[in-house]
């Protein structure tokens, strides 16, 4: 009888529950925007939006950032990228969303590779940062996972102060890299906003060992707080470095998502 009714009390718990998640969901608005941002160029975001969100979060995918943001908010490539994927999370979280693509005059191979760390690249998300900052009025953080923390890295020690971000997320961090300048190779000693590293213990990508980020951290000693965020379990599927092992917190999107939130808030 006990199991019974802690059955019947589990039930009517998500009964009552699950109206307020849709309402949740269906609070949040979509839209897509074209940002100008050097001569003849734009740069497009998928914009999502809860009410009165109490902060900004720019979302940089991993691998080479060509997204191919449809007008109606559908992508071509990418949508199972773990920050990609995790937009919903993250509106419904209480802040604001904005997917970064590849821009206008990028949106054919090899995209935002080589570009990541370029000047152009700094003009089109210091646009972004400037809208988001004056149209929302609250914080805005750049988020990065995989190949992204080298657009978010970089985009933090270039932008100056006003133009820059309020803090960033790092997240599958890209310690090691062949083709292009990792992470912690960056002058990150030129950050001085608060950055918040988010790690898989498990990553088995090559480039992103967990055994380096205890070096990653002693760079940021500018930064007025830098904090280690790390997760174990989860599932992990395929490519040790694609978004469905344990380098994209597959089955801990929610959690990771959480957590992250509560610290940028919490800033």
């Amino acid at each position: 009888l006990f199991r019974s009714v802690m059955r019947i009390l589990k039930i009517l718990c998500v009964v009552m529950l699950f109206p307020s998640c849709l309402l949740a969901s269906a609070q949040v608005t979509q839209k897509v925007i074209d940002i100008p941002t050097r001569p003849g160029v734009t740069q497009r975001i998928l914009l999502l939006a809860p009410p009165e969100p109490r902060a900004t979060v720019i979302l940089f995918a991993g691998g080479h950032g060509g997204l191919h943001i449809y007008a109606n908010g559908s992508m071509k490539w990418g949508d199972s990228n773990f920050l990609v994927r995790s937009r919903q999370y993250f509106a419904d979280s209480g802040v604001a969303v904005a997917i970064v693509d590849a821009p206008s005059d990028r949106q054919s191979p090899p995209y935002l590779q080589g570009f990541r760390q370029t000047p152009d690249h700094v003009t089109d998300i210091k646009a972004v940062i400037g809208l988001m900052r004056e149209s929302i009025k609250v914080p805005v953080w750049l988020v990065g996972t995989s190949r992204g923390t080298q657009s978010v890295a970089y985009l933090a020690s270039e932008l100056a102060a006003s133009d820059g971000p309020d803090g960033i997320v790092l997240t599958s961090t890209m310690l090691k890299d062949r083709k292009e300048r990792s992470v912690s190779d960056m002058p990150l000693n030129k950050i001085s906003i608060p950055v918040l590293v988010v790690h898989h213990e498990q990553d088995g990508c090559e480039h992103c060992s967990f055994a380096l980020i205890p070096a990653l951290m002693n760079k940021f000693g500018n930064s007025p707080k830098a904090q280690l965020l790390t997760f174990k379990g989860g599932e992990n599927q395929g490519d040790a470095c694609q978004a469905m092992a344990y380098h994209g917190f597959n089955g801990l999107e929610r959690e990771v998502v959480a957590q992250t939130v509560a610290w940028i808030l919490s800033k």
